[in-house]
């Protein structure tokens, strides 16, 4: 069967007026700023107004390490969103909006896919209601202040040498990486190495997505740490001056996002924190909303499990205090092939031929990754559901492999087709979730507040991730000591490292043991409240590669966008 582009699909679809989708959320129509006829806003005061209604069940979409071409998560959170509807449940989703970076590189958009999107698919990979703009407006407003402290005299005596703080653009922008800053005349500014990051890896991306309503939203931007002292002492934002300007930038993008899904489910969409950087999950605020909209709410956690699915766990509920009833683990074919070694795929590239013949024994070879991944959801007490996305590709016999696997360690699964069937291919998955979300919760975080950074990291590392130990450069002992002598050794640590590999090497796959992993460097975003190990070369700013999406998007006379994937 041939499916149309996706775009094709989101422009035909049939879209129910705001209000409408508002009312299956059981909210007031009076609580939503409208942004044309087809997105909304939600006023803040729907927190207290929905907090005595039934708590729905809370479910988190994440999945097995993914290959460069994403295993589809959103595309599975919002197709069992839309599921419920057809086995008699109302659900809501709840998802992070996409940076228009990877939108106009390689990437494409984050609306879903074929018959499970959110629309309209054009404004919710563009613009949207200018959430990405407050951030960015905010971020450099705190850039402009904290330079402008350093030529009107260092008050705070911060060492130009060990500023933190740089800008951001939501592009892709290699040139901008390392760039000089105060060049020409003294009128100019102090000179000083800096650079730009994506939007998304914006501390203030993260602190939007995890603060639960505006005071602790301007309390977080006043936490951020702007640089130290030669003395080795802490500079925030409050004390340059800058946070107040900063929530003011802020207060509209707090609101969290209603749209819809091609079956016309609500979608709340709200903040893009960085996936290898930041904790890669939608706000605590849509969630504080949603989770009293219906009877299930579905999110969905940036890349791997040992990734967005440990900092959902770890970072947002531990900052939320709402507790997860059940995970789906979407698992592929392809990606469960490619664990076992023997193929090799390319973002931009045709899937190897021999990646599509019938190979039951590769799902197999890779089915380690699965299991470590089962395995990471149960030791957070969380009860998995194994999602077998299925592609017309594959073969009967290689999803009986998956089956096999998931229920040889007591994990339900289902095979979904919500691609190409939309809700109605997710109701098998539906109906499990359901089941799974009503057994005896168990949820436990892995670490207390109190433990030692180092405890943290080698925690998540050893019991997550599966390496034997941590191997910490001499400038990341200095960090943490640094940190944890400024009092910030109570943070949850969010380690930064590749989504290619549970392990710190990309190359590495399944689920590897023997190795140890390397912490070059530690980040703090205090804001945000979580301390950031970083294993390897992560990069904040992504480059365009040779044939981006952005020389395909274009707009026609009539106002129509196309190109958008």
């Amino acid at each position: 069967m041939s499916i149309p582009s996706d775009l094709d699909i989101a422009q035909a679809a049939t879209l129910q007026p705001m209000d409408d989708v508002a009312r299956q959320m059981d909210l007031p129509p009076e609580l939503l700023e409208r942004h044309g006829t087809d997105v909304a806003k939600i006023e803040l005061d729907a927190i207290e107004a929905m907090t005595d209604r039934p708590r729905a069940k809370y479910v988190v979409v994440t999945a097995i390490t993914p290959t460069p071409l994403g295993e589809g998560k959103t595309t599975t959170t919002v197709g069992l969103g839309q599921a419920f509807s057809h086995i008699g449940k109302r659900g809501v989703v709840a998802i992070r909006q996409p940076s228009m970076g990877p939108t106009f590189g390689i990437k494409g958009g984050a609306a879903g896919g074929g018959y499970s999107q959110v629309v309209p698919m054009e404004k919710f990979n563009l613009h949207l209601t200018g959430d990405f703009h407050a951030v960015t407006s905010a971020h450099n407003m705190l850039s402009a202040v904290l330079d402008n402290h350093l030529y009107q005299g260092n008050e705070a005596g911060l060492d130009p040498y060990r500023v933190t703080w740089r800008r951001v653009l939501d592009v892709n922008e290699r040139a901008l990486r390392n760039v000089v800053t105060g060049l020409g005349g003294r009128m100019d500014g102090v000179p000083r190495e800096s650079g730009f990051d994506i939007t998304s890896a914006s501390e203030v991306m993260a602190v939007l997505a995890l603060s639960n309503d505006l005071a602790e939203l301007r309390q977080r931007l006043g936490r951020i740490v702007v640089g130290y002292t030669r003395d080795g002492d802490a500079v925030t934002a409050e004390d340059i001056h800058g946070a107040g300007a900063m929530a003011a930038l802020m207060r509209d993008a707090l609101k969290p996002n209603l749209m819809q899904t091609l079956e016309n489910t609500p979608v709340l969409v709200h903040a893009g924190p960085f996936g290898n950087i930041a904790h890669g999950n939608s706000s605590i605020v849509a969630d504080r909303i949603g989770i009293h909209g219906g009877d299930f709410l579905v999110t969905e956690a940036g890349f791997g499990a040992d990734m967005g699915a440990e900092r959902f766990f770890n970072i947002k509920c531990r900052a939320s205090g709402m507790t997860p009833d059940a995970a789906v683990v979407v698992a592929t074919v392809r990606a469960l092939k490619a664990h076992s070694g023997n193929h090799k795929i390319v973002a931009g590239k045709d899937l190897p031929p021999a990646l599509l013949e019938e190979n039951p024994e590769e799902v197999h070879a890779g089915g380690a990754n699965l299991r470590k991944q089962i395995e990471n959801m149960r030791l957070h007490g969380v009860s998995p559901v194994v999602c077998i996305n299925a592609f017309p590709t594959d073969h009967e016999s290689e999803h009986r492999a998956i089956r096999e696997i998931a229920e040889s360690l007591g994990a339900r699964v289902a095979v979904s087709t919500h691609f190409s069937d939309g809700g109605r291919g997710a109701a098998e998955l539906a109906e499990a979730v359901a089941e799974a979300a009503n057994e005896e919760s168990h949820f436990q975080l892995l670490y207390p507040d109190d433990a030692p950074l180092r405890e943290k990291i080698e925690t998540v590392a050893t019991k997550v991730y599966g390496a034997d130990g941590v191997d910490y450069a001499p400038a990341a002992n200095t960090s943490i000591d640094l940190y944890e002598r400024n009092g910030f050794g109570n943070l949850p640590v969010c380690i930064a490292k590749t989504h290619l590999s549970i392990s710190s090497d990309p190359k590495l796959l399944g689920a590897p043991t023997g190795w140890r992993m390397p912490v070059r460097e530690v980040r703090a975003s205090v804001g945000a409240g979580f301390i950031y190990p970083i294993c390897g070369d992560m990069r904040t700013m992504p480059g365009l590669g040779k044939n981006p999406a952005a020389h395909h998007i274009d707009v026609k006379p009539d106002g129509t966008i196309v190109g958008l994937f």
